[in-house]
C-alpha cells in the first residue's frame, strides 16, 4: 500500500486526491494530512483518513479545532510545524497553492521522497534549482496538471524521452476574441466562470488571463528539458486534447478525454498502472467537432509576459509569479480592474533585478521584492 503525505489538502486538487483514495483504498492510504486554513473542511478529513499526522498552517484556525482531532493522529499548527508532513508515506502530494508550495517541494526531496506537483509554483518560481535538487536525490516527479500530465504520458512516462515538439493546448478562457474595450468590463465573478473546468478562484483567473498557460509552458521548459523553441500552445475551446506530443517522424501523440484532474492525479500515484477512474468514455459519434485556434501572444498580456520571464531566465519567473499573486488577489477583492492584473506584473518585473534562482534564499528574496512592487504599483495608481 502506497502512503500518501498530501499538502494542501482542502481545496481544490486536494479534495479530489482525497476522491481516488478513497476510490482506491486498498491501494493508498493517506499518512499526513496538511492545509491552510480550512478549519472545519480539514477536521472533517482528518477525522475520516485518521492520518499519522495532520497539520494546519494557521496557528489561529489550529486552535480552533486541537481539542476535536481523533485520538492518534498527531496533530500540529503553523507554517514550520506544517513541513514536518512530507516525512511521511512513500509519495509527497504538492497541492498547496502559491509559492509556499516550492518549499514543501524542497523539503520533500531533502526527505528523499517522490514527488506528485500539481503545484505550479514549484517548477514556475524554482525550475533550476528543484530540477538540480532532484536529480541529485534520485527521486522522481509525477507531474498533475492535466496538460503535462498528457505530455507525460504521450511520452510513455519517461520526461527524458526524445520528441521534436511539445505542443500545449489551452482552452482560451472565458475570454477569447474579446476587445480591450470588452475586456475592461470584466468582474470577478465572470472571470470565474471558465467554459470547461472547475477549478480553484486563483488558478480560474488565471486561466482567464491566460498566465496559467505561460506557467506551463515555464514547467514544460524544466520537466521535459525542452528549449523554448520546441514547446508550442494552442487554444482547444474544447478542452477534450489535453496536449500533443509530435515526434521526429512526424507522428503526434494525444492523451484525450473529457475534462477532469482525478484522471492526472490518480495516474500519478498508479503509474505505469491504469486503474478505473469513474471517468465517462468519450463518445466520438455525438461529442461534434473539435477546434483548434492560435494563441496569439500579444493578444494575451499576462501570457506574454510569462514568455518574456522565462526568456530572460534568473529569477524572472519567480517575480512573475509573486506579482501575480498579489495581482489577482486584488482582482477578486475588486481593487483593481481585470486589465490592470497585466499592468501590476509588468510593473513589477520592470523593477526586479536580475539574480540566480539557484538557492531557495534568492527565490524567497525575489517573491518578496515583487509583491511589494505589486503592491507599490497597486497603491500609486490609486487602483
Amino acid at each position: 500500500m502506497k502512503g500518501i503525505s498530501l499538502i494542501g489538502s482542502t481545496g481544490s486538487i486536494g479534495r479530489q486526491v482525497c476522491s481516488v483514495v478513497k476510490r482506491h483504498s486498498d491501494k493508498f492510504r493517506i499518512q499526513a494530512l496538511v492545509a491552510n486554513a480550512s478549519s472545519e473542511a480539514f477536521l472533517k478529513q482528518v477525522t475520516e483518513f485518521r492520518p499519522e499526522f495532520a497539520a494546519l498552517v494557521d496557528e489561529e484556525e489550529g486552535k480552533k479545532i486541537a481539542a476535536q482531532i481523533p485520538d492518534g493522529v498527531r496533530f500540529v499548527y503553523g507554517k514550520q510545524a506544517a513541513q514536518e508532513a512530507v516525512c511521511y508515506g512513500d509519495v509527497a502530494f504538492i497541492a498547496a497553492t502559491g509559492f509556499a508550495g516550492l518549499e514543501y517541494s524542497l523539503k520533500a526531496i531533502e526527505q528523499k521522497k517522490d514527488i506528485a506537483l500539481a503545484n505550479k509554483e514549484t517548477l514556475v518560481c524554482g525550475g533550476e534549482l528543484v530540477m538540480r535538487e532532484i536529480k541529485e536525490a534520485g527521486v522522481r516527479l509525477m507531474p498533475v496538471d492535466s496538460e503535462h500530465s498528457a505530455l507525460w504520458q504521450a511520452l510513455n512516462f519517461n520526461a527524458n524521452a526524445p520528441f521534436s515538439k511539445l505542443i500545449i493546448t489551452a482552452s482560451g478562457g472565458p475570454f477569447y476574441g474579446w476587445s480591450k474595450e470588452r475586456l475592461q468590463t470584466v468582474t470577478p465573478a465572470s472571470a470565474l466562470k471558465h467554459p470547461t473546468w472547475q477549478m480553484g478562484a486563483k488558478i480560474t483567473i488565471d486561466s482567464a488571463t491566460l498566465l496559467n498557460k505561460g506557467f506551463e509552458v515555464i514547467e514544460a521548459k524544466w520537466l521535459y528539458n525542452a528549449p523554448l523553441e520546441k514547446i508550442q500552445t494552442i487554444v482547444q475551446p474544447e478542452s477534450i486534447i489535453h496536449s500533443m506530443v509530435e515526434f521526429a517522424d512526424g507522428g503526434i501523440l494525444a492523451q484525450m478525454s473529457y475534462p477532469t484532474m482525478e484522471l492526472p492525479i490518480q495516474l500519478a500515484l498508479t503509474f505505469p498502472e491504469r486503474l478505473p477512474c469513474d471517468l465517462k468514455s468519450l463518445d466520438f459519434e455525438t461529442l461534434g467537432q473539435i477546434r483548434f485556434l492560435p494563441l496569439e501572444r500579444k493578444a494575451f498580456p499576462c501570457y506574454d509576459l510569462a514568455l518574456t520571464a522565462i526568456e530572460k531566465g534568473d529569477n524572472y519567473p519567480c517575480a512573475l509569479n509573486g506579482a501575480g499573486e498579489v495581482a489577482v488577489k486584488a482582482f477578486l477583492e475588486e481593487k483593481i480592474g481585470f486589465l490592470q492584473i497585466a499592468e501590476t506584473i509588468a510593473y513589477a518585473l520592470d523593477k526586479t533585478d536580475r539574480a540566480n534562482a539557484d538557492t531557495y534564499t534568492i527565490l524567497q528574496e525575489t517573491d518578496a521584492c515583487a509583491r511589494r512592487y505589486a503592491k507599490e504599483y497597486i497603491t500609486k495608481k490609486g487602483l
